[in-house]
């Protein structure tokens, strides 16, 4: 059965990638609904749109609209990728965090908390009118930060929103390539939160492949996230963690780098997608070569400045976000690392906790496979970080500034309450979506 997707967030820049990852085989969706609150982005990735189906027989079907309620009417399954304060916002996350000294990526730390403020309120609201209008729909949560949404979300659309990243698939991916193992030819283990997990096990034959791999230095370095951690490291932990721990194993060498920096990451993607989306308001432009340039560049240029990594590999989550459709709409049986309720698979988090772990898809839905663990080192991190969570989704839910400062000082990048209150006090001046903290 052909279903309508409703992607909220229509006029982002990555928005092509989900739609090409229809048009390369037969997908569930026959018609593509794209929202956004600014009409010009929403031309312009529509004229991408239109390029990319040109020669396609049977793409699915583009409309586009900034009516909320019209855009999830009818919807099988909902995509959410919107960005509260556009990227602006993630400038000003990265300048205020780093005028303290500290790491203003936008899900890890001050960044990812004040995100995380801002963002909470807009996903509640669209959660309900999802709720009234497209009960039955499925939403596939890649708002970040995704795990802190997605549990936002949870509490008014329950198992119907699951949220997707693409950083586990490719590590998962990287690991199973130096192996010399085939695409799901092993079943791995995986656990933590978004942005904030291990790969433990890589079980294939009866044996853990894992330990293998962490012996042989070439292989390790084979691994984009050998490189970036170390061999020597990795043998330490006896995992191998998720790029983004790199934010909180070396904190000071990334914040060190980034005050040295010409300009932040939001600053370099603010300007080279400002001027994207210049060119492609432009007719004599050819939208999908416009974008596909500037996709290029920013995918050449992703952790550019992390000073253990050098050719990163990103992208994929326009194929996990596809797979995990057809997964419920064919019912067809898949292992996808996810964001769902924790429904007691990690012991360190009680049964509503979003965490990130291996899941079985079908029509139900998606379910985490038992035995996920966090490795013992990381326990305490996973902890304080859902600790964090909690309090950002209690002051977005009370309006209350005191649990907003409580949520910011207890991040473990923070780790402050003076520094906290100066933080909450400038992301406040600088955004007026978090005046209701009172």
């Amino acid at each position: 059965m052909a279903e309508r997707l409703t992607i909220l967030g229509g006029g982002g820049f990555r928005v092509p990638l989900v739609y090409g990852a229809l048009l390369t085989g037969e997908s569930p969706i026959s018609e593509v609904v794209l929202y956004d609150v600014d009409h010009r982005r929403l031309a312009a990735i529509r004229r991408v749109l239109d390029a990319q189906a040109r020669d396609v027989r049977h793409a699915p079907r583009v409309v586009a609209t900034t009516d909320l309620t019209d855009a999830l009417t009818g919807a099988g399954f909902v995509f959410s990728a919107i960005r509260v304060h556009g990227l602006e916002g993630r400038v000003i996350d990265e300048q205020v965090a780093l005028g303290e000294g500290l790491l203003g990526q936008e899900t890890v730390g001050a960044g990812g908390v004040s995100y995380g403020l801002r963002t909470v309120p807009v996903a509640t609201a669209i959660a309900r009118r999802i709720a009234l209008v497209a009960p039955d729909a499925w939403v596939i949560n890649f708002t970040n930060p995704a795990g802190l949404v997605t549990e936002a979300m949870a509490a008014h659309l329950g198992d119907r929103v699951i949220g997707i990243c693409d950083s586990p698939s490719a590590l998962v991916r990287r690991v199973l390539r130096a192996l010399g193992i085939a695409p799901g030819g092993a079943a791995v283990a995986y656990a933590g939160l978004n942005h904030l997990g291990w790969l433990t096990a890589v079980h294939s034959g009866g044996h853990d492949l894992l330990p293998r791999l962490l012996a042989d230095d070439d292989a390790v370095a084979s691994v984009d996230e050998g490189r970036l951690f170390g061999a020597g490291r990795l043998r330490t932990l006896g995992a191998v963690p998720n790029e983004y721990l790199h934010y909180y194993y070396d904190t000071e060498a990334v914040v060190r780098a980034e005050l040295a920096a010409e300009e932040t990451r939001g600053e370099f993607l603010l300007r080279q997608q400002s001027e994207c989306y210049a060119r492609l308001g432009s007719p004599a432009a050819d939208p999908l070569a416009a974008w596909t340039a500037a996709r290029r560049q920013r995918d050449a240029t992703y952790m550019a400045r992390s000073p253990y990594r050098d050719d990163a590999e990103g992208g994929g989550y326009e194929e996990v976000a596809l797979a995990l459709m057809t997964a419920i709409a064919r019912d067809e049986r898949t292992d996808l690392i996810l964001n769902v309720r924790n429904r007691g698979t990690i012991a360190l988090l009680d049964d509503e906790a979003v965490v990130e772990v291996p899941c079985r898809v079908g029509a139900g839905g998606a379910r985490p496979l038992p035995g996920a663990v966090v490795p013992a080192h990381g326990a305490e991190l996973v902890r304080r970080v859902k600790m964090t969570e909690r309090a950002v989704l209690s002051a977005a839910g009370t309006g209350s500034r005191a649990v907003a400062v409580r949520a910011m000082a207890s991040h473990p990048l923070i780790d402050s309450v003076p520094v906290a209150r100066r933080l909450i006090a400038e992301y406040q001046a600088r955004f007026p979506e978090l005046a209701y903290l009172r």
